[in-house]
């Protein structure tokens, strides 16, 4: 007598049920999830930067507020007192004037107009100047960013430690009328607004 074997994929008959499924791998589960905490740590890390430069803006800006409360609890006569009492500086001056525009080999012909900066460091931390951390206003409400080394009078990169300054050009193309310069410490710090005299 010969032996049938039943087909593949089903038991042999006397030997109980069939053996279980094998569980189906899940790994695009996997990269979704890894994903998505990949995504909220990311979050909690531009939180946490975003609290510390909060942190140190915050500190400079309480520094200012802090006269404006004594003052408005000052008795009536607060205005008689007042020249009496130290002024106290800005942290950072910034003083602008209308300057002649002294070309460089780097100058593509005389289409500039630049402004003498003085920026005076009077806080107590140092402060970083840079030719891009200025941006001119024409008398037309127009901004103009620095154009780098096109005057050989150009401001310098440095670091003013308290009680420093530098002076330098600040230059934007075309010709125009400048009213204003705008200095930010940083590219994302507190701004200084000067009137050019």
């Amino acid at each position: 007598m010969s032996q049938q074997f039943p087909p593949p994929g089903q038991p042999q008959p006397g030997y109980g049920y069939p053996p279980p499924p094998q569980p189906k791998k899940n790994s695009a589960g996997k990269i979704v999830g890894f994903s998505c905490l990949g995504i909220v740590g990311l979050f909690v890390l531009i939180g946490i930067i975003g609290a510390l430069l909060g942190g140190e803006s915050s500190d400079t800006a309480k520094e200012p507020a802090a006269p404006a409360a004594g003052a408005s609890s000052a008795p009536a006569k607060a205005p008689e007192s007042k020249p009496a009492e130290p002024e106290k500086k800005a942290a950072v001056v910034v003083v602008a004037k209308k300057a002649e525009f002294k070309k460089t080999v780097l100058a593509q012909g005389d289409g500039y107009t630049s402004v003498s900066v003085t920026v005076t460091n009077n806080s107590s931390k140092p402060i970083n100047v840079n030719p891009l951390y200025f941006a001119i206003t024409d008398t037309n409400g127009t901004k103009h960013n620095a154009e780098l080394a096109v005057d050989k009078d150009q401001i310098g990169t440095v670091e003013l430690a308290p009680g420093e300054n530098v002076t330098g050009a600040i230059t934007g193309k075309g010709s125009w009328t400048a009213k204003s310069v705008t200095y930010t410490d940083g590219l994302i710090g507190k701004s200084v607004r000067a009137d050019v005299s």
